[in-house]
Parts: C-alpha cells; sequence; structure tokens
C-alpha cells in the first residue's frame, strides 16, 4: 500500500463531513464490497442501505446494498481506478460511481451511473470547485481544499 496524500486524506474527511444521505442510506469509509470470490474491493467511500450494517463485526457489503461507491485515485492506482474497478462494480450492479483524481492543487469530481441494459457506467458529469449532482438525494460540497479545513 502506497503512502496517502494529504489531498486523499482531506477529500475522504470532506466527503464523510458533507455527504448527507437519507436516514435509509449511510456513508462508510474504506470497507470491502464482496464481488465474488477474492475479490473484495477496499472503495475509499460507500453509500450502503443503513439496513447492511447488520453489526459493529460487519467488515463487507454485498453489490446490491451499495449505492455509491467513490475512489479518490493516487499515481499508484490511477489505472485500476479508471479501468479495473469501474468494471467490476459495474458489472456488480452497482448504480452509482465517483472518481476523484487531484488536477494540480484542485480536485476534480467524474460522476457516473450505471446504465443498466448494457451492465455500464455512462459518464453524469466531470465537477470542478463544487460538486453538485443528484444520486438519489441531492448532492452540493465545495472541492476546495486550499484552506485545509472542514
Amino acid at each position: 500500500m502506497s503512502p496517502q496524500t494529504a489531498f486523499h486524506m482531506l477529500m475522504l474527511r470532506r466527503l464523510e463531513r458533507e455527504l448527507a444521505p437519507p436516514p435509509d442510506l449511510l456513508v462508510v469509509r474504506e470497507m470491502t464490497v464482496t464481488l465474488g470470490l477474492r475479490q473484495r474491493p477496499e472503495p475509499d467511500i460507500l453509500v450502503v442501505k443503513s439496513a447492511a450494517l447488520r453489526s459493529l463485526k460487519t467488515t463487507s457489503f454485498k453489490p446490491d446494498d451499495v449505492h455509491l461507491v467513490v475512489e479518490v485515485t493516487s499515481p499508484e492506482s490511477l489505472d485500476r481506478d479508471r479501468v479495473t474497478k469501474p468494471i467490476k462494480y459495474s458489472d456488480a450492479g452497482i448504480r452509482h460511481l465517483w472518481r476523484i483524481e487531484q488536477e494540480d492543487e484542485s480536485a476534480v469530481v467524474y460522476t457516473f451511473e450505471l446504465e443498466p441494459s448494457v451492465k455500464a457506467y455512462v459518464p453524469t458529469g466531470i465537477h470542478r470547485k463544487r460538486l453538485q449532482t443528484d444520486v438519489g438525494f441531492e448532492v452540493d460540497i465545495d472541492l476546495d481544499l486550499g484552506q485545509f479545513t472542514g
């Protein structure tokens, strides 16, 4: 595992604080999704059905319980986050995917939604400075990490 960058840490903190799903959904960080035998990727952020968190011993979620997957890329994970993981997540039927990359000193968020007839993601937006979208609940997040706070 490569060292975590300040961008990665601050972006995860921002998403955890600012994502506000309805009560039937829950934001979780760095837990796995069981896609199959020896297939348990660990996205940076997940939005899952609240009912899927059945115990404090929970370590993984089923794809049917996952509403949104968020991957914050690093140089070492870029190929996996752009190519490999989206294919696995779409094959599993996970409806929403966000990929967040660092562009100079700023964040850029690529948002995708599953097109169910072909089980592939289609782009729904490229967001700089502010992430405003709807994934079954409204999202409005300031992407500026320049102040290194909140």
